[in-house]
């Protein structure tokens, strides 16, 4: 079952750490967000392999927006 992973809050994607096949463990380090002059790191809520990437470095994002697939 495909799992999103979402961000937190309205920013900026300051970076993203993984492309479309990665695997990745629960809490590795999907992308960087820039809220409210801080950086947080988005974490994979569950071990798996990145179905798709939603988002690129630079773009806005709203609160709870999808920015990956883990399946």
């Amino acid at each position: 079952m495909a799992t999103p992973v979402t961000v937190p809050m309205v920013g900026k994607i300051i970076s993203v750490s993984v492309k479309v096949g990665d695997k990745v463990k629960e809490d590795d380090q999907v992308a960087v967000l820039e809220a409210m002059k801080m950086e947080m790191p988005i974490v994979a809520p569950v071990s798996g392999t990145i179905k798709e990437v939603c988002v690129s470095p630079g773009q806005e994002v709203e609160a709870e927006a999808v920015i990956a697939v883990i399946e």
